[in-house]
């Protein structure tokens, strides 16, 4: 193959992959410029009590009594998950009709983390969904249609990887009698796009790379998790076929303290209870998180016997829910405070101008072809037409 009929290869190859997911691929830059500040956003739009003022190192509160406090509310519901947040102190109890309802049925209780006093009792997921970052996280995750949207995006992330392979591939040859960062303003608004559609590229590939990486990455998080529990936590329940679930579930401040001394210099983060689709019938699943900059996105689930209290198993992830886990922060730029999240949103705003100036050139060049098609069409039959006059 010569060195033209390859280029005219990968040519294709960029402007197809390109073409497919640019419209998705806008989407999900638009909704993912919020996303990066979710945590500022929040904050600014939450409506529920403030945090109770206390010392640096006050204690946590029991997570008895929280329970508790939620299930007062709520008698007929049960308990899906106690959350307790690093990045602020409020600690949130999920709760739904039942353990198969659907997920548009579940919402969370917010407690202080401190005084275990009542915050908020927030809405349901289909209302929260419904909110202007819930609006944003399900265009930016799954488009409203669960898994399958989920799938389809990491699809279109996968083929905005190709484009940016394609794109490096024909940088080269395209601008090799043009000086790094040349834009030709003096030309054509075409040739001018086509610069500066080029320059941004190359500005933001390794970016690019990284956030569509573990964008495909993020949208496999659903069947990953389910093939996890298929295979190795399916294996540490053998033990408990023959068994009937608890009927009387164990504190669930024990079940966190021996967690906690299981894994020295972790802290717990969440809490799933026995029967909810995240644990299994017969355990507290409780995850737990390290302290340093690198374990402190990487998560290891404690199997707490829910009747006795005792740990069933420490279920290390394998390397596929590892990188998983690795691959939220860097897609989101949520690991090195502000200035990281503003760099984020820079070359995020890029990639919007990258996406914009493909279309626009793809646009143009189809009018300027046509234009030279009738051109050459008016060309052909003018001999025609003064045959006919002559």
């Amino acid at each position: 193959m010569t060195t033209a009929s390859t280029l005219k290869t990968w040519y294709g190859i960029h402007k197809w992959t390109s073409l497919v997911c640019t419209l998705f691929l806008l989407v999900i830059c638009l909704t993912g410029l919020p996303l990066i500040f979710h945590h500022e956003i929040d904050r600014w739009l939450d409506d529920g009590r403030p945090y109770a003022v206390v010392p640096a190192d006050t204690a946590p509160a029991n997570l008895d009594p929280i329970v508790e406090k939620a299930r007062a509310l709520y008698p007929k519901e049960v308990i899906n998950y106690v959350f307790m947040d690093d990045e602020e102190p409020r600690v949130l109890v999920g709760m739904a009709p039942s353990y198969e309802s659907a997920p548009g049925l579940s919402h969370a209780v917010k407690f202080d983390a401190h005084t275990g006093e009542l915050l908020k009792d927030g809405p349901l997921a289909s209302q929260e969904q419904l909110t202007f970052m819930g609006i944003m996280l399900a265009l930016h995750v799954d488009w409203f249609t669960g898994l399958p949207g989920e799938l389809f995006l990491g699809l279109m992330g996968l083929l905005f990887v190709v484009a940016i392979v394609s794109g490096v591939v024909l940088y080269g040859p395209f601008m090799k009698k043009l000086p790094f960062g040349a834009v030709r303003a003096a030309r054509s608004r075409r040739l001018k796009w086509l610069d500066l559609h080029n320059l941004l590229g190359i500005v933001t590939l390794t970016w690019g790379g990284i956030v569509g990486v573990t964008g495909v990455i993020n949208e496999l998080a659903t069947p990953l998790f389910s093939l996890w529990q298929a295979t190795e936590v399916a294996g540490l329940l053998t033990a408990y076929k023959d068994e009937t679930p608890p009927r009387i579930l164990t504190s669930v401040q024990a079940a966190r303290d021996t967690a906690s001394r299981a894994l020295p210099g972790h802290s717990v983060i969440s809490l799933q209870f026995p029967g909810n689709k995240f644990s299994t019938p017969h355990h507290y699943m409780v995850w737990l998180k390290g302290a340093t900059p690198v374990t402190s996105h990487l998560f290891t689930p404690v199997l707490i016997d829910a009747g006795s209290g005792r740990i069933t198993a420490i279920a290390h992830p394998p390397w596929y829910l590892t990188a998983l886990e690795l691959s939220r922060p860097l897609h989101f730029g949520d690991y090195g405070g502000m200035p990281l999240k503003i760099l984020w949103a820079l070359l995020d705003l890029m990639t919007i101008v990258v996406l914009v100036s493909g279309l626009y050139l793809w646009v143009a060049r189809r009018k300027t072809t046509n234009a030279r098609i009738a051109a050459l069409m008016r060309q052909s039959a003018l001999p025609a037409m003064r045959r006919e006059t002559s």
